[in-house]
């Protein structure tokens, strides 16, 4: 017995006016392993009745909150063991304070975690497009928010760029979403045509909503052609690329078919003698 508390009672220095013994560094184990199987235990307790929406969204702001009760066990642990804090904090101040800047941009991250699941701007599941990518929310983690573009394409985007970027929130309003294809023709052609035949090509793809029904807008004269644009809603915008494929594929073959030509940019050259 002797010898196991001259083992505990060993003692690590960690500075002028500190010291850790080995008794402390267990008490600090025991206290987080124990402090970790509450957690767990109050975590299920809460989340068994909880629709799976919810559940999720605890879980999330449980995973914020449980690392500070870890930070503040370790340093009560600590006290009570007989470690001096204050010492400690009092060597190591120019260290804290380059990890403190060092940190900063972990504690925007964690902060801007917690709002977005205060303001619920994005939700799991969520298509979001944010500096120009685009991808499907599969999991809002402490730091990060892990997302997958349509490609299959792993997208980890720190938690900070939502407050200082602007997101786009593609389902925000539900799964439905407007999509266009843009199409130029000759001068010339029939526009009521080619009306026509953008409706029909919309109307007929089996992914496009009939309610509300697909528009064509006449968008404008070009350079070399006259500017259209088709319309349509669709139930799933982040498989859009496959509809909208088919129909420009569509397009093309009627457009054909009717005589239509799609343009090439052209200029004319004149030539003036002198």
């Amino acid at each position: 017995m002797e010898d196991i508390k001259n083992i505990l009672d060993y003692s690590f220095s960690l500075g002028k006016d500190s010291e850790i013994t080995v008794r402390a560094i267990l008490m600090v184990v025991i206290a987080l392993i124990a402090t970790s199987i509450v957690l767990n235990f109050l975590r299920k307790l809460v989340t068994r009745k909880l629709p799976e929406e919810d559940k999720v969204k605890f879980v999330s702001v449980f995973g914020y909150l449980k690392w500070v009760i870890y930070l503040v066990i370790f340093l009560i642990t600590l006290h009570t063991g007989g470690v001096n804090i204050t010492a400690i904090f009092a060597a190591s101040a120019a260290l804290l304070i380059g990890v403190g800047l060092a940190l900063q941009t972990l504690f925007q991250d964690i902060i801007s975690g917690i709002f977005i699941l205060i303001d619920q701007s994005v939700h799991v599941g969520d298509i979001i497009e944010l500096e120009g990518k685009v991808g499907r929310v599969e999991e809002i983690k402490l730091r990060t928010t892990r997302a997958v573009t349509v490609d299959n394409k792993v997208i980890i985007i720190p938690n900070h760029l939502y407050l200082t970027n602007s997101l786009y929130n593609w389902t925000e309003n539900g799964t439905e979403t407007r999509e266009c294809v843009s199409v130029g023709v000759a001068y010339g052609s029939d526009t009521a045509l080619v009306k026509k035949i953008l409706l029909s090509v919309a109307n007929d793809h089996k992914a496009v909503f009939k309610n509300p029904e697909p528009v064509v807008l006449f968008e404008d004269f070009g350079d070399s052609a006259l500017q259209f644009k088709l319309c349509f809603s669709l139930n799933d915008s982040f498989q859009a690329r496959g509809p909208k494929s088919d129909m420009r594929f569509e397009i093309d073959r009627r457009f054909r078919e009717a005589g239509i030509s799609i343009p090439f940019p052209q200029r004319d050259l004149h030539i003036i003698k002198s």
